[in-house]
């Protein structure tokens, strides 16, 4: 039996440059670009790889000229060329050639489209351990990156996939796993870890990277928080800190893993910043990380004084506000605004904004009876709050001149008697005379003035009715009174704004959305006002009708309560009954105005709520919020990972817990009270359903961290 012959390759050939032509026959008709300068650059580097593939080009006798054709090689040849054209190679150097006859049955452009068609690009984890095998043996990453055409940080990328787990890797070239799963491992060098979050979500339908990235930072601290923001991230690696950082996902900086150490580095600075206010003298210092909503509720705030500007920082700021607007006209029709020119326009704004953001002075007697509250802005910046002055701590209030009697309550013992003993007077009369006195007037008892001015209240309240536009700026300024000046007495109208106090608040309420407008609102109001109370009336009087309506809105809205307060039995403050009413009646407003609280802010986070209820009730919110199916992929893990899955399953869903709801009209109705029934506990009428115990569906749950 004759034996198969086998196959015989050819033999390269040197064949000089100047005797080669491109040809007709190639496939690849369309221009390659840039990468013919970076293959020049790698053939400069390490030679010609690969043959060319060429063909003798016959005369129209069919003799060979001499010359010959590429059909297969023509990015090659176009190199070669640009290295000649860069005087870096002699236009007759010899090239190494695969020579085909002329006439040959495998016609020209099957070479070509073979050469282009049949080549297989690295597998991304060859190109990662081919990287990482050039950085073993001494190259650097830069040249690496100058070598292969790539940036540095590409290079950092793919060694830093290189070294994840063996067994992982392993995974990933048998494509047990995504490219986006394998980068999620690269937050951590401790392959151990790696191997147990994969063990978490191996058998998931779709395995998450975010939820993998989360489970590998859970004990760490994003270089975005305050307290990072308020040390400095310099201070916290200078003290021995270390910080870990995601090469291919935007992560704001990485994440601080030594929490204990940055904690104690946030302590001494707070405890030292909280020291140096107190050495201003005021009476007392309320220090803490995070304050619980409006810390000064009940307190009078000193206005203070602003520290007029110099005339050099006028200058300054005449010059800085001129500068900005050249620029902004000589930039605005601009297509594209270079970057140095952004950056100077955000100096520019940042300076002038230093320059009238005025320090406030007090007086010495002031500070000596008020105190300060001091924390950390969610920026990290040091937040102080200076000049409440406790209700314990205000004056006494002295007689103004001609008022020798006391005030209402005092003791009328002697009234009538003709005693001079009773010193108050009627409105318009002068004070007590001294008992030597025998022809003047003796003033009024304290008992007949009373009953006078009873008369003359009733009068007035007829009065005021009759006139609502005075009423109307009567409530307004008893609004003011009660909201901004603490304690006032300047107000006859008994009626201020209880403004709501938070029981256990939670922790960052102060830093939500509708937190910061209102605090943006009641110091942009504070820095209006008049500085006394006193003088608040007649600063109203002058005010316009749309800015008196925007205040009064203000006052108003301080003293909206839509909280479900934790009640049990009565307290002598509250009812369960009372608290369902006021939720009924929320419910009205907020339909009136068009309440949106997932435009406000609101998400429902593993912090904020998911962690505080239990895995059902997680799976149920997943479920409504984003069908059956969404909830199957998360029922198989343990409470904190399910948490903080779910948060992320629910962050664009627009969806809110029960309590958070604005229920239709429907259910709206305010529920009646039982005619006989006594303001107590059981008797006070049912809550609504989230309300109805205290741990609703979900207690006794031994997950429900919430539950207390």
């Amino acid at each position: 039996m004759a034996s198969k012959q086998k196959i015989t390759l050819d033999q390269p050939q040197a064949i000089p440059l100047d005797r080669l032509r491109l040809s007709d026959a190639n496939v690849r008709r369309i221009k390659p670009g840039q990468s013919v300068a970076e293959l020049a650059d790698s053939i400069a580097r390490r030679g010609l790889l690969h043959n060319l593939n060429v063909r003798p080009i016959l005369d129209s006798e069919g003799n060979p000229t001499g010359d010959f054709e590429v059909p297969a090689g023509g990015r090659r040849y176009r190199a070669l060329q640009l290295l000649v054209k860069q005087k870096r190679l002699a236009n007759n150097a010899p090239i190494p050639c695969r020579v085909r006859v002329a006439n040959d049955d495998i016609l020209a452009e099957e070479d070509s489209l073979a050469e282009n068609s049949e080549r297989v690009n690295l597998h991304p984890l060859d190109q990662f351990r081919g990287m990482q095998a050039l950085a073993a043996k001494g190259n650097a990453v830069e040249d690496i990156a100058a070598h292969f055409f790539v940036t540095p940080a590409v290079v950092r990328q793919r060694l830093k996939l290189a070294s994840v787990s063996p067994k992982l890797l392993d995974i990933y070239g048998d494509d047990g796993m995504s490219l986006e799963i394998l980068m999620a491992f690269t937050l951590t060098d401790d392959e151990e870890r790696q191997i147990q979050v994969w063990e978490m979500v191996e058998h998931d339908f779709q395995p998450s990277a975010s939820f993998i990235r989360q489970r590998l930072t859970e004990n760490s601290v994003r270089v975005s928080d305050k307290r990072v923001r308020f040390v400095g991230l310099d201070a916290y690696v200078e003290a021995g800190g270390s910080v870990v950082r995601d090469l291919f996902e935007v992560d704001h900086g990485g994440w601080l893993t030594d929490v204990g150490l940055l904690d104690r580095l946030v302590a001494e600075k707070f405890e030292a910043e909280a020291a140096r206010i107190g050495e201003e003298g005021w009476k007392w210092i309320d220090a803490a990380i995070e304050h619980v909503f409006n810390p000064g509720r009940g307190m009078r705030v000193l206005a203070g004084d602003e520290v007029p500007l110099s005339a050099e920082e006028e200058k300054l700021g005449a010059d800085l506000e001129a500068e900005g607007e050249a620029l902004s006209n000589e930039w605005s029709d601009a297509d594209e605004v270079p970057d140095e020119v952004h950056t100077r326009l955000e100096e520019i704004d940042a300076e002038i904004s230093r320059i009238n953001d005025r320090p406030i002075v007090f007086d010495a007697a002031e500070i000596a009876i008020a105190g300060a509250f001091v924390s950390i802005d969610i920026d990290g910046r040091l937040s102080v709050e200076r000049g409440y002055v406790k209700p314990e701590d205000e004056p006494e209030a002295e007689p103004e001149e001609g008022d020798q009697g006391t005030d209402e309550g005092a003791n009328d013992a002697g009234a009538g008697d003709g005693s001079s003993k009773s010193v108050s007077s009627a409105p318009g009369q002068s004070a007590a005379v001294p008992e030597d006195d025998e022809g003047a007037l003796k003033p009024m008892s304290e008992r007949l003035v009373s009953d006078l001015t009873a008369w003359r209240t009733l009068a007035l309240q007829d009065a005021f009715a009759k006139c609502p536009e005075t009423a109307y700026i009567a409530v307004l300024h008893a609004f003011v009174l009660s909201c901004f000046y603490g304690y006032s007495r300047e107000s006859c109208l008994q009626t201020s704004i209880n403004s709501v106090h938070f029981s256990n608040a939670p922790a960052g309420l102060r830093h939500c959305a509708p937190g910061q407008a209102i605090a943006e609102r009641i110091d942009e109001w504070r820095g209006r006002l008049p500085k006394s109370d006193k003088e608040v009336w007649d600063w109203l009087l002058e005010l316009g009708d749309e800015d008196r309506a925007s205040l009064l809105a203000h006052c108003a809205s301080l003293g909206v309560n839509a909280q479900a307060e934790i009640v049990r039995g009565y307290d002598g403050r509250v009812s369960a009954h009372g608290i369902a009413r006021r939720l009924a009646h929320s419910h009205v407003l907020a339909r009136a105005v068009g309440l949106d609280v997932v435009e406000a802010g609101w998400r429902p986070t593993a912090d904020g709520y998911l962690s505080s209820v239990p895995k059902p009730r997680i799976l149920a919110d997943v479920a409504e919020a984003r069908g059956e199916n969404f909830a199957g992929m998360i029922d198989h893990l343990k409470k904190g990972d399910m948490a903080r899955e779910a948060e992320r399953l629910l962050e664009d869903a627009g969806w809110l817990p029960e309590p958070m709801r604005t229920p239709e009209l429907e259910s709206a109705a305010i529920p009646a009270p039982e005619a006989t029934a006594p303001a107590n506990d059981e008797a006070d009428g049912e809550l609504p359903a989230f309300l109805a115990d205290e741990g609703g569906e979900d207690a006794g749950d031994p997950e429900a961290i919430g539950a207390e």
